[in-house]
């Protein structure tokens, strides 16, 4: 019994991602598509995987996966914090039901979009807010406002919140921070394009820095 108990779970898993994978694809198909798709996809980077989310076969991020990738790559809770999250959900979901600020293109984009239903946009909303960015505190990191901290200040607040370094361990924060980077260098930069001469440079060595001195034990 217990045997055949796990091997039930582990189909459903296998299932479940087998659904996001074929979701993910049918936006992508949509966007080759869609004379909107250049824009849809442009929207936000390619930072993160349906498997890679918090608790990926929670009810929350299942419902990221449906609704989210039907207009752009899929978000990463920590992309905001909390607080920032609610007011984003309301404008997606107006947005889905082609309700949003752009008027009949608005409408001609979300044409086939799936809107969710008032609960399962709770859901969504107390998913994202779980797992949102954690700001970092200026009284408990006082170096933040120092020159140790200023490149760490400049960069990462151009996108979002500072985010406490104790997210991550000293090992981790490296490779946060060149995915980071590369995020910066998509959303500000159109691919294959080279950078404008003068143009500021992240310093990164001393963004590590600052993090790898503050991060988790």
């Amino acid at each position: 019994m217990k045997n055949a108990g796990r091997i039930l779970l582990a189909a459903f898993a296998l299932a479940l991602v087998a659904a996001r994978a074929d979701e993910v694809s049918e936006a992508r198909k949509r966007w080759a598509e869609s004379p909107h798709g250049p824009m849809l996809e442009r929207i936000l980077p390619p930072t993160v995987e349906p498997d890679q989310l918090p608790e990926p076969k929670s009810a929350g991020a299942q419902l990221t996966v449906r609704y989210c990738v039907q207009c752009h790559n899929l978000p990463n809770p920590a992309m905001h914090h909390a607080a920032k999250w609610p007011p984003i959900v309301d404008r997606m979901v107006i947005r889905m039901e082609g309700r949003g600020n752009m008027g009949a293109l608005m409408s001609d984009m979300m044409a086939g979009i799936n809107a969710p239903s008032e609960e399962e946009t709770r859901t969504l909303v107390a998913y994202l807010r779980r797992y949102a960015q954690k700001p970092l505190d200026p009284k408990r990191y006082p170096e933040v406002n120092r020159p140790g901290g200023e490149a760490f200040r400049l960069a990462c607040s151009q996108c979002h919140v500072l985010p406490d370094p104790r997210r991550h361990t000293a090992a981790e924060w490296p490779a946060v921070v060149a995915r980071m980077q590369d995020n910066m260098e998509w959303m500000n930069r159109v691919v294959g394009s080279k950078p404008i001469p003068g143009e500021p440079q992240l310093r990164i060595d001393e963004i590590v820095g600052f993090l790898e001195k503050h991060a988790r034990r």
